[in-house]
């Protein structure tokens, strides 16, 4: 069956950097754009970042713009999101998602604190 598998959470102080994966199965990756977002109690949903099949078309939501880098390695079934420049509003828990199935993983929490 479909899996999305994140990892890379953690702590980080405000400018730290860090950087998520996301492993997939059970799907032909290559075949689907990939994406992030990202969520926070009483806060809506948050997409962040967006890569095309092949990483040669990505999205950023102005929040992250600049700070934020997505990437794929198809070969490995895994996407990205390097995240730089952290600050305290990136606080949240992370999910990868497949962008035409509306399907995410478990999440990884991101913290942001000094």
């Amino acid at each position: 069956q479909v899996q999305l598998v994140e990892s890379g959470g953690g702590l980080a102080q405000p400018g730290g950097s860090l950087r998520l994966s996301c492993a997939a199965a059970g799907f032909t990756f290559k075949d689907y754009a990939m994406g992030w977002f990202r969520q926070t109690p009483g806060k809506e949903r948050e997409s962040v970042a967006v890569s095309s099949w092949n990483g040669g078309s990505t999205y950023y939501a102005d929040s992250v713009k600049g700070r934020f880098t997505i990437s794929r390695d198809n070969a490995k079934n895994t996407v990205y999101l390097q995240m730089s420049s952290l600050k305290h509003e990136d606080t949240a828990v992370y999910y990868c998602y497949i962008d035409a199935l509306s399907y995410w993983g478990q999440g990884t929490q991101v913290t942001v604190s000094s």
